[in-house]
């Protein structure tokens, strides 16, 4: 999440004008992330509404044709007792609006705080939510392909060029070879669900060892749901050190299992998937540090985090699920 594009009191008044619920009172951008304009909103409520809503205008790598996607997605998920927040719709009916020539949305705000150090119990409970939330998907009517695959890095990485990647971190163009090898995994014979792909602790919203919040969706997908448990592997089960945590790992991976145990594919396969997560992050975070205007309200994320990620992965091999 960031803010890109200032829009004035009078502009956010008339936007949320256009939904039931309630007038605005107050609305704060909010400065983490990298991909969007978004501000936390507060109104004065109406029928079953709540008074507190997150108001996304979609700036970066968000084609808008995928947005019913996105947000249906939510309704889907919701409806069926996924900790995930509705799509405000408005009062036509649409669950996005045009604003400034850019598409704007307005979605339930969920309780919760983001663990900065997630504990074994909390990653055993979002392996279990994982698992919930893919099997809860599988019905959903709508698709998407992954525009963030393991080809897609690779193509970043190479738009980026040695030369440039090097300017971030002298050992960044040495992932370009690698990131090639993980565009040539085939993961299409894999068990297949609707899966998030950017499951961060900072997506996830908590009250202690219980989740209250998915959040930010706009990388979702239909798609191998292993990809999805390596992500979140790749994303929780690290240190601020970049050590791996045993503890973590394996308590994800057992609350995944509780709900859906993974096949023998699966986890043949898991130490791959992981890499190539890993390179998609490295790729991701790199064009951002590249692209990113120097005054935009964005903290940019190192992508040398996720290569050192990719180092485990490779050093640990078809032991990591049993690490």
């Amino acid at each position: 999440m960031a803010v890109y594009t200032h829009l004035g009191a009078e502009d956010l008044a008339r936007l949320i004008a256009e939904y039931d619920v309630g007038e605005l009172v107050s609305a704060k951008g909010i400065a983490e992330g990298v991909s969007n304009s978004n501000w936390l909103v507060e109104t004065t409520g109406s029928g079953n509404s709540g008074t507190r809503f997150i108001l996304t205008l979609y700036e970066r790598r968000i084609d808008y044709a995928d947005l019913p996607y996105f947000l249906d997605l939510l309704d889907h998920l919701a409806a069926k007792g996924c900790p995930v927040p509705r799509t405000m719709h408005d009062r036509s009916g649409a669950s996005f609006r045009m604003v400034e020539g850019k598409a704007a949305a307005l979605i339930e705000f969920l309780p919760g705080v983001s663990p900065t150090r997630p504990t074994p119990a909390q990653a055993r409970s979002i392996g279990a939510v994982l698992a919930d939330m893919h099997l809860a998907a599988r019905d959903f009517p709508l698709s998407r392909a992954n525009a963030m695959d393991f080809a897609a890095s690779a193509a970043i990485l190479a738009n980026c060029g040695a030369q440039r990647l090097a300017t971030v971190h002298p050992e960044l163009p040495a992932m370009l070879d690698h990131a090639r090898a993980a565009a040539a995994l085939d993961l299409a014979a894999l068990p297949q669900s609707q899966t998030h792909t950017d499951l961060f602790p900072d997506n996830v919203l908590m009250r202690g060892d219980t989740v209250t919040g998915l959040i930010d969706f706009y990388f979702a997908c239909t798609g191998p749901m292993a990809l999805d448990l390596a992500v979140t592997h790749a994303a929780w089960c690290f240190d601020a050190e970049g050590r791996y945590r045993a503890d973590c790992g394996n308590a994800l991976v057992a609350g995944y299992e509780s709900v859906r145990p993974l096949k023998p594919a699966e986890r043949a396969l898991f130490p791959q998937i992981a890499k190539g997560a890993c390179l998609r992050f490295v790729a991701s975070r790199a064009e951002d540090w590249l692209e990113t205007p120097d005054d935009a309200l964005v903290t940019r994320k190192d992508p040398m985090q996720f290569v050192e990620r990719w180092r485990f992965y490779d050093e640990a091999g078809a032991g990591v699920l049993d690490a």
